[in-house]
Order: C-alpha cells, then structure tokens, then sequence
C-alpha cells in the first residue's frame, strides 16, 4: 500500500479541487472538513505520544506508527515543533 498518506499533499489537493470547480464545493462542506481536523489532530496526538514514548523523533519510526508516508511524518513533527507542542 506504499508509504502511507501524506497530509500535506492530501491538504493541497483538497485546496486545489476547492479552488478549481465548483462541483467539488460539496467536498468543502463543514462535516467534511470537521473530520479532516478530527483526523489530523488524532495523528497529532499520536505523534506526540510517541516523542513522549522515545519512538517518534526518527520519521521512518514515525510514519511506521502512525501508517503515513515519510513526508506526512515530517510535516507532523515540523507542525508540532514550530507549535511548541513537543516535550521531549
């Protein structure tokens, strides 16, 4: 199933589509993007368990965890550093 899914890559194609047509507004509507937060600040939560556990500082180690993509383990960590949310 390859590396995972990619958050940011997931929340520029959203933007794009959004921006593009539209008949992709339905996308767009409330529950929906009330889900995606839901979604992001779980893996969130997850991540940072997972610092706080010895286990997520490495992004390979991270995205293994959290079945996301390298790249969306790196955005995590970055998000939640430059948010201050990392203690460990």
């Amino acid at each position: 199933m390859g590396e995972g899914v990619d958050p940011t890559q997931m929340c520029q194609s959203l933007v794009d589509k959004v921006a593009r047509s539209r008949q992709l507004t339905a996308i767009a509507e409330p529950e929906l993007l009330v889900l995606f937060e839901d979604w992001l600040e779980e893996l969130e939560a997850e991540a940072i368990r997972a610092v706080r556990e010895g286990h997520g500082r490495d992004n390979t180690e991270l995205a293994r965890r959290l079945k996301v993509s390298s790249k969306g383990a790196n955005f995590l960590l970055s998000k939640l550093e430059r948010e201050k949310r990392l203690h460990g």
